[in-house]
């Protein structure tokens, strides 16, 4: 494993305190090499892909932040977004908007750590543990599903294509 142990930048900084706030068991995992994709994060963590979950980021109509985890080889839907929130249709966030909203940057992003509306696919959670970002582009956190769950307090609903 590709591993930076003396460094941890600031974002990665941010979620390990937020696992340790919150007694998690969650392992912040720290490369030398981009996790930026499903494809990067698989290679460079020697991780078969299925075990890997994307936080997608959509602002709905007030401006507020939601986010649909789902398997990394799933893309979210916009309408079962809306359908499970009876909301009108949000939109993907910005890359900026993300790093606003969420306080890590695009590529990083994890599923859970800071204010937001969170779903998560029921394939999701047929898994026993995934890997999702882990506060940057060069990060991961693994987690079981149980308490990815109990760490963003997201509601199951189908949100994937």
């Amino acid at each position: 494993m590709n591993s930076r142990p003396l460094f941890m930048d600031d974002y990665e900084k941010k979620l390990n305190s937020f696992l340790k706030e919150n007694d998690s068991h969650a392992e912040l995992l720290i490369f030398d090499k981009s996790c930026h994709s499903v494809a990067e994060a698989a290679e460079t963590a020697k991780v078969c892909p299925t075990n890997f979950i994307k936080s997608i980021c959509m602002i709905d109509t007030n401006g507020d932040l939601i986010v649909a985890i789902v398997k990394g080889e799933d893309r979210a839907s916009t309408s079962r977004v809306s359908k499970s929130l009876t909301i009108n249709r949000p939109r993907i966030a910005t890359p900026n908007e993300m790093l606003e909203k969420t306080g890590y940057p695009c590529g990083g992003t994890p599923p859970f750590g800071y204010v937001a509306t969170f779903l998560i696919d029921p394939k999701v959670m047929e898994k026993e543990v995934v890997y999702g970002g882990g506060g940057s582009e060069c990060a991961l956190v693994k987690v079981t599903t149980k308490e990815l769950k109990r760490l963003n307090n997201g509601m199951i609903t189908r949100v994937s294509k």
